[in-house]
């Protein structure tokens, strides 16, 4: 299911119409319909207020498209450190740390 399906799943849900959607997060009425419309996703800055507006985690609205590659990551955890570092890193060096978490899980599995 798409990010857009899902919100609009949860807003019926809620029994939420558009126009009060869009007076909650000040996100404007056409572009709302565009999601539905155009199946559009919403832009990065607007997930926060669209959650909190519809009283669910980023995880439980974007969570079916995980399996797809997509992931809300809070860039202040330890998570969204290590991220941004990964980020900032030469291919070269990204390869090695991929290699070294590897490593670390297969001393894990093996309950080294």
């Amino acid at each position: 299911m798409s990010i857009s399906a899902r919100i609009f799943e949860i807003m019926t849900e809620r029994k939420m119409s558009q126009k009060e959607f869009a007076r909650r997060t000040g996100i404007p009425e056409s572009t709302i319909s565009d999601w539905k419309r155009k199946n559009n996703t919403p832009s990065a800055d607007k997930i926060m207020v669209i959650c909190e507006t519809l009283q669910v985690s980023p995880y439980d609205l974007l969570g079916a498209d995980i399996e797809y590659g997509q992931m809300v990551v809070d860039m202040e955890s330890d998570l969204g450190a290590m991220v941004n570092t990964y980020r900032h890193l030469s291919r070269e060096q990204q390869n090695r740390v991929l290699g070294y978490a590897q490593g670390l899980l297969d001393i894990t599995e093996k309950g080294v």
